[in-house]
């Protein structure tokens, strides 16, 4: 029987490991492409003067930058203490860390003691929890006004890709998977949760959408 528990805490193990290296990939070659993608979405819409929850914000670059580009505060949550004390490390560094508060631990575990934010992030989460319907319905509840999303699309090289990465992860004795959920079952969802798709891009792995309230 699958374990959400032993799932979250193969998480936080795994991503651990990479903190440094998500920290310096940043100062090296700055934003990813989709983080870009997703940032232009965000442009259209307005974030200035916003606060931010970004759930599996990693070591934070993503909300840090919309910070330095005039949001006003943000929350970030992780299931890796690592990856937060790098986050917290990078905040310093940029003069942000009057303007940030982290915690660790399970988003949905944690999401009633999180207060709502107008721009809820989910960059890359949601391929990492089996339970897509419910980490959505809570970081539903958490916004505002906008949610922004990238997660994988499906088609047959992500499938072949999540397939071999998750047998490597079941070879090396990982509880961790990666899950592809599909596109049209997750904006169905959201809307039925009353949101609207305001943007998409696409790259040959992600897929960013912004959406907004229905009126």
């Amino acid at each position: 029987m699958f374990s959400c528990c032993c799932h979250a805490r193969a998480a936080g193990g795994l991503f651990s490991r990479f903190a440094r290296y998500y920290r310096y990939r940043y100062r090296w070659f700055g934003l990813e492409h989709s983080q870009r993608q997703l940032l232009r979405g965000l442009e259209r819409i307005g974030y200035h003067g916003a606060s931010l929850l970004e759930i599996g914000c990693g070591v934070g670059y993503l909300h840090q930058w919309l910070l330095k580009h005039g949001a006003a505060k943000a929350t970030g949550v992780d299931l890796s203490p690592v990856m937060l004390e790098e986050a917290r490390q990078l905040a310093r560094e940029q003069g942000l860390g009057n303007k940030v508060f982290y915690r660790q631990g399970d988003f949905i575990e944690l999401s009633e003691c999180l207060d709502s934010a107008d721009i809820v992030l989910l960059d890359k989460v949601i391929c990492c929890y089996p339970d897509a319907e419910g980490l959505l319905a809570r970081a539903s509840e958490k916004a505002g006004r906008v949610l922004a999303l990238t997660y994988p699309r499906a088609h047959p090289l992500n499938r072949f890709g999540m397939g071999a990465l998750n047998l490597l992860l079941s070879l090396s004795g990982s509880d961790f998977r990666t899950w592809l959920h599909d596109p049209e079952h997750i904006e169905k969802y959201l809307s039925d949760l009353g949101w609207k798709k305001s943007y998409q891009a696409n790259s040959l792995i992600w897929l960013s959408q912004v959406y907004s309230p229905k009126k």
